[in-house]
């Protein structure tokens, strides 16, 4: 392989699009927290954790590099297709981790370094393996995700508060019917590679109606940070519009007979619902 293709493979492995969402999240974070928005600080935070979610994502395709394989839609990640060995993705995840969490105490701060480094370990060392137990990972893996907006708040004021955890319930609560709807569509590719999500361990209808739940439950928890006083009649105003429409979609595919097209638009509607929702709380807030 040419090296520019070893780049690229190795750009592969930290998953640039889930990377992407994560930054996006930390800035949200850096940006509603009290007090004005430190530009230079920011970039170091952005710096430390794009290498420490790059790291994540290196390491967990290192330990499902097997069941990549059996699913189409990461059969052509490096590791499956034998593009980088296992021990190299390693070794490039292990030292990702390690610089950026330097960067991240050294430049930013003690909190949000801490915070980083507790999302790595739950999601390689927990979430991963748990996968293949227990449809249950679905939350773990959830804890993970939501840290980036609580770690780009702490980027700015060195501690985490009411606020922080009210944009850290949001973004917990929304990924569980996104990833579920996934499940959904893709559900035979899960289980050929023997990962227990919830459509294949409890079934679709009961997976349908989680899906409802928590569509419920995202509108309620969107309405936190108006009660907090992070966003003003505006921010309210939009995250009860969606929250409600998102809500109405989420029960209604309680009854649908088509559950693959219901969960596709589920998927694809959960993406902008999040970005105007996070949209809306930064814009109140500059």
């Amino acid at each position: 392989m040419t090296v520019p293709g070893h780049l690229r493979a190795y750009a592969e492995l930290t998953k640039p699009s889930v990377t992407r969402m994560v930054l996006i999240t930390t800035l949200c974070g850096s940006a509603i927290a009290p007090g004005p928005l430190d530009w230079p600080r920011a970039a170091y935070a952005l710096l430390g954790m794009a290498l420490v979610v790059g790291s994540a994502n290196a390491l967990n395709m290192v330990l499902e590099r097997d069941s990549d394989a059996l699913m189409e839609r990461t059969r052509n990640r490096p590791l499956p297709t034998g593009r980088i060995s296992a021990r190299g993705a390693t070794w490039f995840g292990l030292v990702l981790v390690v610089v950026g969490l330097a960067v991240l105490l050294w430049k930013v701060g003690l909190t949000a370094a801490w915070l980083s480094a507790i999302a790595h370990v739950l999601y390689v060392l927990v979430y991963t393996p748990l996968k293949r137990m227990t449809p249950l990972a679905l939350h773990v893996g959830g804890v993970p995700g939501a840290l980036p907006p609580v770690i780009g708040w702490a980027s700015m004021t060195g501690h985490t508060e009411a606020g922080a955890w009210a944009l850290f319930a949001i973004l917990f609560i929304w990924q569980l019917p996104h990833f579920l709807a996934i499940s959904i569509f893709r559900k035979d590719e899960y289980a050929r590679a023997g990962i227990r999500v919830f459509p294949v361990s409890e079934g679709l209808r009961n997976t349908k109606r989680a899906v409802a739940i928590y569509s419920v439950a995202l509108l309620g928890t969107t309405l936190w940070p108006y009660q907090m006083g992070l966003g003003g009649i505006g921010y309210l105003t939009i995250a009860a519009v969606l929250g409600l429409a998102f809500a109405v979609l989420g029960v209604a595919g309680v009854r649908v007979a088509n559950e693959s097209r219901w969960a596709r638009i589920v998927f694809f509607a959960s993406l902008p619902y999040l970005v105007l929702v996070y949209g809306a709380l930064v814009a109140a807030a500059v």
